[in-house]
C-alpha cells in the first residue's frame, strides 16, 4: 500500500497553495510548518516572504489566510504576532488520517524504494575474551539501527568486526601446543556459552602468566604469530578452535540480549588479512601514505599530539607488522567494492573517534570514499555506575555483560511477579515476561539516551513502572490488549463526524507523527528520537485512558468504536516502534 500522507504534509500542501494564490509573485514559497503548543501547527514562512517582497508581514499573512478556501482539513487559521499563522486542523481530518494509517500494515510509514546500501559495523567482541559492559552499547544501538534502516527501505548489510587476530594468539596457541591436555575435548554442540568462556579464560590466564614470566616461552609465542600470519596449517587449526569456542560464547550472550547474529555476518580482523599488503601498496604508490622511520604513515595537518607535532596514522609498522588502520582501510575497500555500500556506519565508542576520523580521511584521499559513498561513526558514550564513574564491580573489575543481563532479568521477574496474580499470569508467563521486561529495560535505558552521551546504569530506575522506562511502555501496550479482551462485539471503526475530546485530539495528532519520527531516527542515526516519541505516546495514552472511557462507563456506540480505533492504532504503533528498538511487548503483564 502507498504511504499515508501525514497531516503535516497535507497542511503544508494546503498552505503552499494558499501562499501561491495570494502572493503569485513569491513563486513556490515554503510555509515553514512545524508543530506548535499554541495550536496544532504554526507556519512561519510569511516572515521570510515579507522580507523578500518588502511588505508588511502581518498584512501579507492576513491576505494569505483570506485566500485559502474553506475546506475539510483546516478548521482555523489565526494570524498572530508579527505574521505567524497558528493552524488548527479539523477533527474529521485527524480521524480520516488515522483510519488510513490503521488500514496499512506499515501504519503509513513511507518506504523508500530506491534507497542505498548501508554496511553497519556493530557488536564487535574479542575472541578469547569475555564480553563486558563496554560491549553493550555497540550491540544494542547497532541492532536498533539495523531494524530502523531496514524498515525505511535501506538495504542493510551487517558486519561484526570481531577481534580475532594479533599477538595474543601466538601466546594462546603456543601454550596449547605445549599443554595439549588442557584443551576441552567436548564437541562444540555439547559446550554451553559459559563453559566455552570458562575454558578460554583459564587458558588465557595460564598462557599470560607464562608469557610474562618465561622469556623463552615469550620468544616461542612471538614466533608462533609469524606462523599464524604465514598460514601454517597446525597453527591455523588451533587458532580456529579459539574462534569457534568464542563464537559459542558470543552467540549465547547475544541470545540473552534477544539479538540475532548470523555466522555469515561475522567477519573479523582476520577476514581482511589477505588484503593488507595490497592496501599498503595502493596507499604508498598513490602518495597517500609515506615512509617515515621505516613505518608507512599518513599525515594530517589538523591532527597533532600533546607535543604539538603531527600525529600520523600508522598503516604498517617499521617491523612490517600491520596495525588496526591497515585492517580498517582494507575493510572499507571490501565494503565499497564488493558489498557495493553507499554508506558505512560504524557503531564504535567515542574514544576511538580520532582513529576513525583519520581512517575515513585516508580512505577519502585514496578515492574509496567520495560524494557517493560516505562513512559515518555513530560514536557512543560510556556506561556509568550510579556514582557517575565508569561502571565497575566493587572490586574495581569491569562488569561482565552476562552478570548484568542476568541481574536485570531477576529484578524484572520480581516486578512482573508482584502483579502476576491480579492479571492471572502462569509461572511460565512470569518467567518469559521477566526476560522481555529485563532485557527490554536494559536496551531502552541505553537507547533513550542520545548515543553520544554517557548514561548511568541504574537497574532500580530501569525496571520502574513509572517514568521514562520500557516497562511503562510495555504496560501501556498490555493495558490496551486487556481493553480489547473486554470490548465484546465492539470493534475499531472510524467516525470522522464525531467531535473529539482534547485527550483524543492530542493522542491522534501524536499517532500521526510516527512515520516522520521513524524516518528522522533513520536519517540522523538517532534511535533516542524514536524512544522519546514512544514514551510520549504512552504518556498521552495514559491521559486518554483516564479521561475518555472506552468500555466503562459505556459511551455511545460510535464514540466507543472511534476510541477503540485510537486504542488499536496506539497498540500497533507501540508494538512496531518497540520492535524497531529490539524490545518485546508481552500481551499480558
Amino acid at each position: 500500500m502507498a504511504s499515508v500522507p501525514s497531516l503535516a504534509s497535507t497542511v503544508q500542501q494546503r498552505l503552499a497553495e494558499g501562499l501561491s494564490a495570494a502572493l503569485p509573485e513569491a513563486g513556490s514559497a515554503d510555509p515553514l510548518l512545524r508543530r506548535s503548543d499554541r495550536a496544532d501547527f504554526q507556519a512561519n514562512g510569511v516572515l521570510a516572504l515579507a522580507k523578500q517582497l518588502k511588505g508588511n508581514p502581518r498584512e501579507l499573512a492576513t491576505k494569505v489566510v483570506e485566500g485559502i478556501p474553506a475546506n475539510d482539513v483546516l478548521r482555523e487559521i489565526e494570524v498572530s504576532g508579527p505574521g505567524f499563522l497558528n493552524i488548527t486542523v479539523t477533527d474529521e481530518a485527524i480521524v480520516r488520517t488515522l483510519a488510513a494509517r490503521a488500514a496499512d500494515a506499515r501504519l503509513g510509514v513511507p518506504y523508500a524504494e530506491n534507497a542505498g546500501t548501508t554496511v553497519i559495523d556493530y557488536a564487535q567482541p574479542n575472541v578469547a575474551k569475555e564480553m563486558h559492559v563496554g560491549h553493550l552499547r555497540s550491540a544494542v544501538i547497532g541492532a536498533a539501527m539495523v531494524q530502523i534502516l531496514e524498515f525505511t527501505g535501506e538495504k542493510v548489510v551487517r558486519r561484526h568486526h570481531i577481534g580475532d587476530w594479533g599477538t595474543q594468539f601466538g601466546m594462546l596457541i603456543q601454550y596449547l601446543m605445549e599443554h595439549p591436555h588442557e584443551l576441552d575435548h567436548k564437541s562444540d554442540d555439547e559446550v554451553s556459552g559459559e563453559e566455552a568462556m570458562s575454558n578460554l579464560n583459564r587458558l588465557y590466564k595460564a598462557s599470560r602468566a607464562l608469557f610474562d614470566s618465561d622469556e623463552e616461552f615469550k620468544t616461542r609465542a612471538r614466533a608462533r604469530v609469524v606462523d599464524l600470519q604465514a598460514g601454517d596449517e597446525q597453527t591455523r587449526a588451533l587458532w580456529q578452535r579459539f574462534v569457534d569456542e568464542s563464537k559459542i560464547y558470543f552467540y549465547s550472550v547475544f541470545d540473552k540480549l534477544d539479538m540475532d547474529i548470523e555466522d555469515a555476518d561475522v567477519v573479523g580482523e582476520s577476514g581482511y588479512n589477505d588484503m593488507l599488503v595490497e592496501t599498503c601498496r595502493i596507499l604508498e604508490e598513490s602518495g597517500v601514505a609515506v615512509r617515515s622511520n621505516g613505518a608507512l604513515c599518513v599525515f594530517f595537518d589538523d591532527v597533532k599530539g600533546p607535543d604539538g607535532n603531527p600525529t600520523p596514522l600508522i598503516v604498517q609498522k617499521s617491523d612490517g607488522g600491520f596495525g588496526y588502520a591497515a585492517t580498517d582501510l582494507s575493510a572499507i575497500r571490501d565494503r565499497v567494492r564488493n558489498l557495493k555500500a553507499t554508506t558505512l556506519l560504524y557503531v564504535v565508542d567515542a574514544r576511538q573517534s580520532l582513529h576513525f576520523k583519520m581512517v575515513f580521511e585516508t580512505a577519502r584521499r585514496a578515492g574509496w570514499l567520495n560524494d557517493e559513498v560516505k562513512a559515518v561513526q555513530l560514536a557512543f558514550g560510556t556506561v556509568l555506575g550510579k556514582d557517575g564513574k565508569p561502571f565497575k564491580t566493587r572490586e574495581g573489575e569491569t562488569v561482565r555483560l552476562v552478570d548484568l543481563l542476568d541481574e536485570a532479568v531477576d529484578r524484572a521477574t520480581a516486578v512482573v511477579g508482584e502483579k502476576a496474580e491480579k492479571v492471572g499470569l502462569t509461572e511460565t508467563e512470569i518467567v518469559e515476561n521477566g526476560q522481555y521486561v529485563g532485557i527490554g529495560a536494559v536496551k531502552y535505558a541505553d537507547l533513550s539516551t542520545s548515543a553520544a552521551r554517557d548514561y548511568k546504569f541504574d537497574l532500580d530506575q530501569m525496571v520502574s513502572l513509572n517514568g521514562d522506562t520500557s516497562v511503562y511502555l510495555q504496560y501501556a501496550y498490555a493495558r490496551i490488549k486487556s481493553i480489547f479482551g473486554k470490548a465484546g462485539d465492539r470493534t475499531p471503526v472510524a467516525h470522522p463526524e464525531l467531535e473529539l475530546a482534547p485527550a483524543e485530539r492530542a493522542l491522534g495528532l501524536h499517532l500521526d507523527q510516527f512515520g516522520e519520527t521513524v524516518h528522522e531516527a533513520a536519517a540522523e542515526y538517532a534511535p533516542h528520537k524514536l524512544t522519546a516519541y514512544l514514551y510520549q505516546l504512552a504518556s498521552l495514552y495514559t491521559t486518554f485512558y483516564d479521561q475518555c472511557p472506552v468500555i466503562k462507563p459505556a459511551p455511545a456506540k460510535e464514540v466507543a468504536e472511534n476510541r477503540l480505533l485510537l486504542c488499536d492504532l496506539t497498540a500497533r504503533t507501540l508494538h512496531q516502534g518497540m520492535a524497531l528498538l529490539g524490545i518485546r511487548t508481552p500481551e499480558r503483564l
